[in-house]
């Protein structure tokens, strides 16, 4: 099993930055397909990033491609994410969630559904 701990969201101003992390405990994060979601109240759920670090997978969704990055910690057991050229509608709670290998290689993957694992959230806020 993994425990995932998200840190790091906070407000900021659109073209602004940050880095969220995602502090794993028990299970290294390399055995696991683990992704970033997002949500705003009354919106479902967006997966947004995925990695299979141990099949160096990774995947991005069209809205954060180019401006979000997943940096690897391995020692460290923690993944961050990079997110540059933040915009208003990056405004949401972010979580981490770890689940099956298997589900870094679905096409349904940023629906969620498999993730087993996930931490309680981190507030990203970007004003205008």
């Amino acid at each position: 099993q993994v425990q995932l701990t998200e840190s790091g969201g906070k407000s900021v101003q659109t073209g602004g930055s940050l880095r969220l992390s995602c502090a794993a405990s028990g299970d290294k994060y390399e055995t696991y397909c683990v992704a970033w979601f997002r949500q705003t109240p009354g919106n479902e759920r967006e997966g947004i990033a995925a990695i299979h670090a141990g099949g160096s997978r990774v995947i991005y969704v069209d809205s954060v491609k180019g401006r979000f990055t997943m940096i690897q910690d391995s020692p460290g057991n923690t993944l961050h994410l990079e997110m540059n050229v933040l915009k208003p509608e990056d405004t949401a709670m972010y979580y981490c969630a770890a689940g099956p290998i298997v589900n870094c290689y679905s096409g349904s993957w940023s629906e969620g559904r498999g993730f087993e694992f996930w931490g309680r959230g981190t507030q990203v806020t970007v004003s205008s």
